[in-house]
């Protein structure tokens, strides 16, 4: 039986991360660490008093502990791990540029004043979450164990339990849109015979080889041998230098035995057995 820790060593790293982020800053939060305002998105901070962070740290917030927290983090650990483990296996790079997408068409489409959303975490979830019925339109899903339909609607129904718990629906729609977004520049617009190709920029390669977690099929830079190495150097055996010795002594004791015991074959010539011979009724 596989251990918590077990668990958390086979998840993929991209999720992983993102998880681990998200499930610290509601942890800090809950431990009253620190403000939620002060990594809210206000534009009005970001480019008057140039508190940049705000444009990140907003898409780490899920909210406090609760039953919706607790049902986003399912979301990345499930479809989020589907995702890596399935369409963007051996792309850690290209799914690495999915995030980085999608955070970039949220924060462009909030700029309008009528999609401001100061949290862009539930946005980026119900994001990994269309683009997953997307890529798996035809698998089961069960909600609650009550209804069971296919992956294509998925995000409409998570959206229709959101309205009817009394939960904010203006962030799902926004991941709905940056995940649409995408899926039709990367998967549609190709198969239409698109002439613009939409590719992950060679940057985010490097920083995926940099990291030094992950594979990437055909990656146009190559991985950094020193990542996630913290030692390098020569290696001794304890007791080397008497190991040594000891093994030379008895090199040198086989040695002269088996000189030994090829003079003494030398000198016999052959003969196996040396002794007078009597002729039988002599």
């Amino acid at each position: 039986m596989s251990t918590p820790a077990d668990y958390y060593r086979s998840l993929p790293p991209v999720s992983k991360t993102y998880g681990v982020l998200c499930l610290m800053t509601s942890a800090a939060y809950y431990l009253q660490l620190y403000d939620a305002k002060n990594i809210a998105l206000f534009y009005g901070l970001v480019f008057k008093r140039l508190q940049i962070w705000r444009l990140i740290t907003n898409f780490f917030f899920l909210g406090p502990f609760s039953l919706p927290f607790a049902i986003r983090l399912i979301m990345i650990a499930k479809y989020g791990v589907s995702l890596e483990r399935g369409p963007f296996d051996k792309r850690t790079a290209d799914y690495v540029w999915m995030f980085i997408f999608g955070a970039l068409s949220l924060l462009v489409i909030t700029f309008v004043p009528f999609f401001r959303v100061r949290f862009l975490g539930v946005s980026l979830v119900y994001m990994i979450t269309y683009v997953w019925s997307r890529e798996f339109p035809n698998a089961r899903i069960s909600i609650y164990g009550v209804v069971s339909l296919k992956g294509f609607y998925l995000p409409w129904a998570l959206l229709a339990l959101d309205l009817i718990f009394g939960s904010p629906i203006k962030p799902n729609i926004l991941g709905m849109l940056a995940g649409h977004l995408y899926y039709f520049l990367s998967v549609l617009h190709p198969l239409a015979g698109g002439k613009i190709k939409f590719k992950t920029p060679l940057w985010v390669h490097k920083i995926v080889a940099y990291w030094g977690e992950g594979t990437q099929v055909n990656a146009p830079v190559q991985s950094n041998p020193s990542a996630g190495i913290v030692f390098r150097g020569r290696s001794h055996r304890l007791g080397g230098s008497q190991a040594t010795s000891n093994t030379k002594g008895n090199d040198n004791n086989n040695n002269a035995s088996s000189s030994q015991q090829q003079n003494h074959d030398k000198g016999d010539n052959g003969i196996a057995f040396r002794g007078r011979s009597y002729r039988l009724n002599e």
